[in-house]
């Protein structure tokens, strides 16, 4: 479907974007509620209520309303329901970091700047790159690979090791910027080769290994410095939202078979040489078997969960005394003790609708390039959700990976934050192409004086 042209008046420009601020107002409405609660709860526990207690709230309602007044002043015609599914994750996130006491202390910290910060980034990206303008990163393409590979080679130098990762300065982590710049390296290197990578060989259907070499090379370097870095879950992300793009750029199921096989076998080995995925899989298969040790995690998981039973303990009734890491890697543990089985569940049901509308833009956007990209952001989100909680709740072995806009972490938020706002960009279109000038028609008259005059 064509898009609507872009509004000219303020006015219009406003009426226009009435879908996403009637959403948006149902969030903040929700979201508030959820701190009245919680701020309500704190005298009862002898905590006194300060000022700062209200910046969170109010930063994160205020920057999602910048957010929307910036996309109307820019005549944005992007996807209207994507901005409202962020601030409801973020928003929950939000509540769920503040009961963790992240906020606590005298002051205002860093901590409460990076929502706001992480949602003006992905609204002003957005507008700049809006109208196609996104379509010049494509050039960049070796750029992205380098800073890639880059970006590993420093942490892996001159980061420090903690439970069994290496970690940069400060305990923060460079690696979360390859969700992108790995993106965009693979959608316009796919992009530009997808003929090629589309001719498979006959009769048995094999891929053309000659076009494939300097993508192969460069998975290759890439997951190997993450299997040095010891971090799995970005080696299934990365390696899943590669094949992922390479099957929506060509058209062929067949690569998601052979990566299927490769990564069975990849596993295997990586299982044989690394005594840290070994471990893992241990404690996932049988957690009692050490349950004060390697399944000491899962089992306080779940512990948490049970607690919740249907309908939780309520916001600012439970305590988070079960899980581990609780305001990171098992935070939807947390979710579920204080909300139940039915929050946890209501949860995930808008992760699958934020899901969705990525694919959705994907499939809808106007240029091969801009498709791929998106795909490659759906697919690092998609994967990235389905790790955490699957990790949570045993379904699949830990992995270490946060849950978007939930788990605390900075630079998980700020990349997260810039990928949607790409994809935004990419859903606003593509400019009008020139109407080309056309000679005016000659008359009647002018043709028979042409033909009286020769």
């Amino acid at each position: 479907m064509a898009k609507p042209a872009r509004p000219e008046t303020l006015a219009e420009r406003w009426d226009a974007r009435a879908p996403e601020r009637r959403l948006l107002l149902w969030v903040l409405f929700a979201i508030g509620a959820g701190f009245l609660m919680v701020l309500g709860a704190l005298p009862k526990d002898g905590i006194a209520v300060r000022w700062t207690d209200l910046v969170p709230p109010l930063g994160f309602a205020l920057a999602f309303c910048a957010a929307h007044l910036l996309f109307v002043a820019a005549g944005f015609r992007g996807d209207q329901l994507l901005l409202a599914l962020v601030a409801f994750l973020a928003g929950i996130g939000l509540l769920a970091q503040f009961r963790m006491g992240v906020y606590a202390g005298a002051g205002l910290t860093l901590a409460h700047l990076l929502l706001p910060a992480g949602v003006m980034l992905l609204a002003l990206l957005a507008v700049a790159l809006m109208d196609g303008r996104y379509r010049p990163l494509a050039a960049g393409m070796w750029f992205w690979a380098v800073l890639s590979l880059a970006i590993l080679i420093f942490v892996l130098t001159t980061g420090q090791r903690f439970r069994g990762a290496v970690y940069g300065a400060g305990f923060i982590t460079p690696t979360e910027g390859l969700k992108l710049t790995v993106v965009l390296f693979a959608a316009a290197w796919i992009d530009r080769h997808a003929k090629a990578l589309a001719k498979w060989h006959t009769p048995i259907p094999f891929p053309p290994l000659r076009a494939h070499w300097p993508l192969a090379l460069f998975a290759t370097l890439l997951l190997g410095l993450l299997l040095v870095q010891r971090d799995l879950g970005l080696v299934l992300i990365l390696g899943l939202a590669l094949l992922l793009q390479l099957t929506a750029g060509t058209k062929r199921v067949g690569y998601l078979v052979y990566g299927a096989l490769a990564a069975g076998a990849a596993g295997y080995a990586v299982l044989q040489l690394f005594s840290h995925g070994q471990r893992r899989v241990a404690s996932w298969l049988d957690p009692f078997a050490d349950p004060t040790g390697a399944g000491w995690q899962v089992l306080q998981g779940l512990s948490g969960m049970y607690a919740g039973g249907l309908w939780g303990e309520g916001f600012s009734q439970a305590r988070p005394r079960y899980a581990p890491i609780a305001e990171s890697d098992f935070i939807y543990a947390v979710v579920a003790e204080e909300l139940g089985f039915i929050g946890s569940a209501l949860l995930l049901v808008f992760f699958a609708l934020l899901c969705w509308r990525l694919i959705l833009i994907a499939a809808r956007a106007k240029s091969p390039f801009g498709m791929l990209t998106a795909t490659g952001i759906a697919s690092v989100f998609t994967v990235q959700t389905l790790l955490n909680v699957g990790g949570v709740t045993k379904a699949i072995p830990i992995t270490g990976v946060t849950l978007p806009f939930i788990s605390q972490g900075g630079s998980s938020l700020l990349v997260t934050c810039l990928a949607l706002g790409l994809v935004l960009a990419i859903s606003d279109g593509e400019p009008k192409p020139l109407k080309k000038k056309t000679a005016p028609a000659r008359t009647a008259s002018t043709r028979r004086r042409r033909a009286s005059a020769a």
